[in-house]
């Protein structure tokens, strides 16, 4: 049994204010749509992700392998069914449609969906809260009628179906719906109400935002960890810095290639996870590490980190030294550092600075570097 997501994210959601579509807004520092899509990749059941863009949004999300893009179309109901053909070619068992909006959603809560399904007697399950609050009519800011609250939900996603039954109601609806329930029962389909829950929010309105920003704040596992290190210069042409080889008239001396840049980013992130340093998971006493790029140590803690639960969220590296010169080859640096991290490079910060001729990098002897990173992890 195969379980796909389709992910909505083709509307403008202009009432959310901005000046952008609310799904590319910021929030703690990332996206909205990167919460979203988070969520889905920590879920157990779920097998791919199609996520419905807008046509002008394309270049918004990165190419990523977990991810196939589709268009939408005029209408949230047209979106929903181009995702839906886009899975048809190789059809799951199983969907479960989603409003990128809604960026609260726990991985948790999108596995008891995929498991409630498949054990449901009914093609369909939508995740409501029953309303509790008096309801009433009103106009010219009066009130001017009460409504019988008896048997009233409140509708959240994401909205389980069986795969077949929702493709073909779609394909023989007309017109706007609300949700995929509208469509499922126009086609006769039956839709069980499941427990919701109230922090899965939909951003609609500008003041949204930061209720969301409590929500996922207190789902939330911050942790900064830093790192130290030295290397003396020796005989050679070029230091490994960062992983990129710079020119110079000495070498770096180390067991590995000592690069110094990547040996403190490695320890921050170790570090940070409360797992040791570089010497815990590559002793200098093993004959294999002698002459080791230093790579290979910084993607092991990235996959530690990975392991873990956590996101690398920022890198900081700060490379002290009076030559050679770090500002030519920072860029450079960044690249391969995001390259071999999966940090954007706009997360990734490269600098140096001298010890106004202090210390052991003042008579250049050799480099020190310290690198900060940010660890985050989403609470399912």
């Amino acid at each position: 049994m195969t379980t796909a997501a389709l992910i909505v994210a083709a509307g403008r959601g202009t009432r959310a204010g901005g000046d952008s579509p609310k799904q590319w807004q910021p929030l703690l520092g990332r996206r909205v749509i990167d919460w979203t899509l988070d969520a889905f990749h920590a879920a157990k059941g779920i097998d791919r992700i199609v996520v419905v863009l807008h046509p002008d949004d394309l270049h918004h999300l990165a190419p990523d392998p977990r991810i196939f893009i589709t268009t939408g179309g005029e209408t949230r109901a047209q979106s929903v069914r181009n995702g839906l053909e886009a899975l048809a070619a190789n059809p799951p068992d199983y969907v479960l449609i989603h409003d990128v909006a809604r960026c609260c959603t726990k991985a948790a809560y999108i596995t008891y969906m995929v498991d409630t399904l498949r054990h449901s007697e009914t093609p369909g399950l939508a995740p409501a809260l029953a309303i509790t609050d008096a309801l009433w009519t009103g106009a010219d800011g009066y009130v001017t009628g009460t409504r019988d609250r008896t048997g009233l939900y409140r509708a959240q996603t994401p909205q389980a179906f069986e795969f077949a039954p929702i493709l073909a109601a779609h394909r023989t609806y007309d017109g706007e719906a609300a949700d995929d329930v509208a469509v499922a029962r126009a086609a006769g389909l039956k839709v069980a109400i499941v427990a919701a829950h109230e922090d899965n929010l939909k951003i609609t309105h500008p003041h949204d935002f930061a209720r969301a920003e409590k929500i996922l704040g207190n789902q939330m596992d911050i942790r900064v960890g830093s790192g130290f290190d030295v290397h003396r210069f020796g005989p050679g042409d070029h230091c490994m810095l960062c992983g990129v080889p710079v020119p110079h008239d000495c070498g770096l001396q180390g067991h590995s290639d000592a690069d110094v840049g990547l040996h403190a980013l490695t320890d921050a992130i170790y570090g940070g996870l409360a797992q040791g340093d570089i010497g815990r998971h590559f002793p200098p006493s093993d004959p294999q590490w002698k002459g080791a790029e230093s790579h290979i140590f910084l993607r092991h803690a990235v996959a530690l980190a990975d392991e873990c639960g956590f996101k690398i969220n920022n890198i900081d590296v700060t490379l002290v030294c009076e030559h050679p010169k770090i500002t030519p080859h920072a860029t450079a640096m960044q690249a391969t550092l995001s390259e071999i991290t999966g940090v954007a490079s706009d997360r990734i910060s490269v600098k140096a600075t001298t010890s106004e001729r202090l210390g052991f990098t003042g008579r250049e002897e050799g480099i020190a570097a310290q690198a900060v990173v940010t660890l985050v992890k989403t609470c399912a």
